[in-house]
């Protein structure tokens, strides 16, 4: 049986090894809840804190900045619903986003236009940019905060954080990004960057899955308790905490930070052979920015191909990859993302995103070559629209 290609680590990675043995004690002979006061339980809040400091240095923050949670969609609904109903007293009703972010920030920001908020989506360009100006332009005396994600999830293009958070510090708008893809991938310096709130998951940088983060800047309005009942996460997120996964998102974040240029470097040598190749395929573009994009991210569209039957015959083939399409969720309608970056609902539904990471090998990527442009050339072959698209 052939070796199995795992290029979807946007969806998820791979524990590592490091990662693994730093959680196994936490989850046998050091099995004590952190909350309680003999041996045992102080060890676990010894390793709590440890781990919280580790993902604060990986941000530049302080320890006291940040939160547990349960993943980045926890971590979204918190900081966001959080600072709505925070701000709301004070007459800040206005949430600004973009169109292309993560369901975890849309959906949250749909129940609060439930609510009697108002939010403004900004538009992105065709290689999934959104203006700072555009940004400037919808702040108003209402805005309670602007959220824009940190790197998309699909198309990987990197957003100018940076100055979406300079700007929102000039107008005393809180900011907040959802940085899941993100984090452990790109360098972040939440104090550079102007950064108010951020969301962060570790299972996207192999650590556990069911662990996240957030980031809250210190001397923020922010006194919502996000679950009520014990006094754990300083009384703002009650319930006994998960220490094996905790301990392992800090370990798993230290290890993704070691020799990040490196590892940046040869990546983005993988992701570009990919796109220099198969984007020499006739009728086919790259989704997301060409140069601002992160390290992993392949995202392309095959006109004449649908994505469902694309990963079908990818998984025969022992690759492992994902599509633009959601018609795996139950859904026929295509990806929000690249429907927003102005692609055709017939050409969204051809799209495949390969996302590869540090574990990937220069030789999975020629195998990769090799097999994709036979899927499509067949996929195309059974299309009853692929002749007329052909021709134009």
């Amino acid at each position: 049986m052939s070796k199995m290609i795992y290029a979807d680590n946007a969806a998820t990675t791979q524990v590592s090894q490091r990662v693994l043995q730093k959680m196994l004690p936490w989850l046998s002979q050091h099995y004590g809840n952190p909350s309680s006061i003999y041996g045992i339980g102080r060890e676990g809040r010894a390793a709590l804190e440890e781990a919280r400091a580790q993902v604060a240095r990986g941000l530049n923050a302080q320890p006291g900045e940040v939160f547990f949670t349960a993943c980045g969609t926890e971590s979204d609904n918190w900081a966001i619903k959080g600072i709505a109903h925070a701000l709301r007293p004070k007459g800040k009703r206005h949430i600004i986003t973009t169109a292309i972010e993560h369901h975890a920030v849309l959906h949250a920001c749909a129940t609060l236009e439930k609510e009697g908020f108002s939010v403004t989506y900004l538009p992105v360009d065709r290689d999934g940019l959104v203006s700072v100006n555009a940004v400037e332009r919808a702040l108003g005396p209402e805005t309670a905060l602007v959220t824009v994600m940190f790197a998309n999830n699909e198309i990987g293009t990197i957003q100018p954080v940076a100055e979406i958070g300079a700007l929102c510090r000039r107008k005393g708008v809180l900011f907040h990004t959802d940085a899941v893809q993100a984090v452990g991938h790109l360098p972040i310096d939440v104090e550079a960057m102007n950064i108010d709130l951020l969301s962060l998951s570790a299972h996207k940088f192999h650590g556990p899955k069911g662990v996240g983060a957030l980031y809250i800047r210190r001397g923020i309005p922010f006194p919502v308790t996000l679950l009520d009942g014990g006094g754990q996460e300083r009384g703002r997120r009650a319930g006994t905490e998960n220490v094996a996964g905790i301990v392992g998102m800090g370990e798993a974040l230290a290890e993704a930070l070691e020799n990040l240029p490196e590892k940046t470097s040869r990546v983005t040598a993988m992701r570009d052979r990919l796109i220099a190749e198969l984007t020499k395929l006739p009728k086919t573009r790259l989704n997301g920015h060409p140069d601002r994009r992160l390290p992993g991210n392949c995202n392309l569209s095959f006109e004449g191909v649908e994505g469902e039957a694309l990963l079908l015959l990818l998984d025969n083939h022992d690759i492992c990859a994902s599509s633009g399409s959601a018609c795996t969720s139950g859904s026929l309608d295509p990806s929000h993302v690249l429907l927003a970056i102005g692609l055709p609902h017939e050409v969204a539904h051809g799209s495949l995103r390969l996302s590869i990471g540090d574990q990937n090998t220069p030789d999975e990527m020629e195998e990769i070559i090799r097999v994709v442009p036979q899927v499509v050339a067949r996929l195309r072959d059974m299309s009853p629209v692929w002749e007329r698209i052909k021709d134009n």
